[in-house]
């Protein structure tokens, strides 16, 4: 199954990979955390200085220059796109529309408990059926929408007490 991975590098500068494209590389580990890469017939060399596994950041030195590296899979693309964050999804106090579509069924009321991964709303975007999960345990502090409302993008959806 080929996955495709988005790269920002040192904040400014983003660009796409597939797995297969990252597989392919031509690369030859010289010592630990140390690498040979070949790209278009040109060598570089790479030294892994710093990992953080948590927030899936890296610092490099290529050929003696130093880059941050950010390395999201489908996932990290998905969860940041739905305006989450992983590390962060405990203090998410609303959850608001991650795309414009129709609400179909609301599973919470006000003042009702409920706990991390427990259903909130059904939204159909693009004939799809989205159900749009709680990010932590809470209590629901109001529903800010009415089942067959038609909505758009980022539409405050409820909020957490």
């Amino acid at each position: 199954m080929n996955s495709n991975y988005k790269i920002k590098v040192n904040s400014n500068y983003t660009f796409d990979i597939d797995s297969e494209t990252a597989t392919n590389l031509d690369s030859t580990e010289i010592a630990s955390r140390n690498y040979h890469l070949l790209k278009d017939s040109k060598a570089y060399d790479a030294k892994i200085i710093n990992t953080d596994f948590n927030s899936k950041s890296y610092v490099l030195e290529v050929n003696g220059n130093s880059y941050n590296v950010e390395i999201k899979d489908g996932l990290d693309q998905l969860i940041s796109e739905m305006g989450f964050s992983i590390g962060n999804s405990k203090k998410i106090d609303s959850i608001k529309a991650p795309m414009p579509g129709l609400i179909l069924e609301i599973s919470v009321s006000e003042g009702q408990q409920v706990a991390e991964g427990d259903n909130l709303v059904i939204l159909e975007a693009m004939k799809m059926e989205n159900v749009i999960t709680s990010p932590r345990d809470g209590i629901v502090k109001s529903v800010e929408v009415k089942q067959g409302d038609a909505i758009e993008k980022n539409t405050l959806i409820l909020k957490f007490e």
